[in-house]
């Protein structure tokens, strides 16, 4: 029997945490098997117990995961108003809708989450809220929790529009509500910064 060292094995979990990650959101929770998850991360399905306990336990991590890599990922744009806008025009953007295995997890899969057990639906509330906290510390530095539950509302709204323009089958139609719900997310948040 090979031994593995403890190094080996976290880059393997990591390894299987991101393929099953852009997996989830490409094919849905239901529509992801631990078979084709361990198939994309390189492995037999005799591995996936080595480290996870269940599928639960791979997609509450995985979607932490997901969660954790969109927060750096905000971390990035530019402070205060400018980042909020860059934040909305790239998450409604046609680049994010035509590729939901590389974007947000909440667009491609709150509907499964919330039919998920209580492991996989913290792991997202804490992931969103952390997200949510930095974009309401954007908008509203001296106060975020002023700003928590509209921001919270403006990326539900954000969500929606993702998901909406995703299911249409008319491509100018998908794109109108795309550029309407910039403006729309941009209206609700600037009215959050005044109130």
């Amino acid at each position: 029997m090979v031994r593995y060292s403890r190094e080996h094995k976290q880059e393997t979990r990591q390894r299987i945490i991101g393929t099953a990650g852009r997996r989830l959101k490409k094919d849905g929770i239901d529509g992801s098997g631990v078979a084709t998850l361990m198939a994309d991360a390189g492995l037999t399905n005799g591995a996936f117990y080595a480290h996870f306990a269940s599928k639960e336990d791979l997609v509450a991590t995985a979607v932490a995961d997901q969660l954790r890599e969109q927060r750096e990922n905000l971390s990035a744009v530019a402070p205060g108003r400018a980042g909020v806008e860059q934040i909305v025009r790239a998450y409604l953007s046609v680049e994010h809708r035509d590729n939901p295995g590389e974007g947000c997890p909440s667009a491609a899969l709150l509907d499964e989450i919330g039919r998920c057990g209580e492991a996989t639906r913290q792991a997202y509330t804490d992931g969103v809220l952390a997200i949510i906290d930095d974009i309401a510390t954007r908008l509203a530095p001296h106060d975020p929790q002023s700003a928590r539950v509209k921001t919270l509302s403006v990326y539900a709204a954000m969500i929606g529009t993702m998901q909406l323009s995703r299911a249409l089958a008319d491509p100018q139609l998908a794109d109108a509500v795309l550029e309407q719900g910039i403006q729309n997310a941009l209206t609700l948040l600037d009215a959050t910064q005044q109130s």
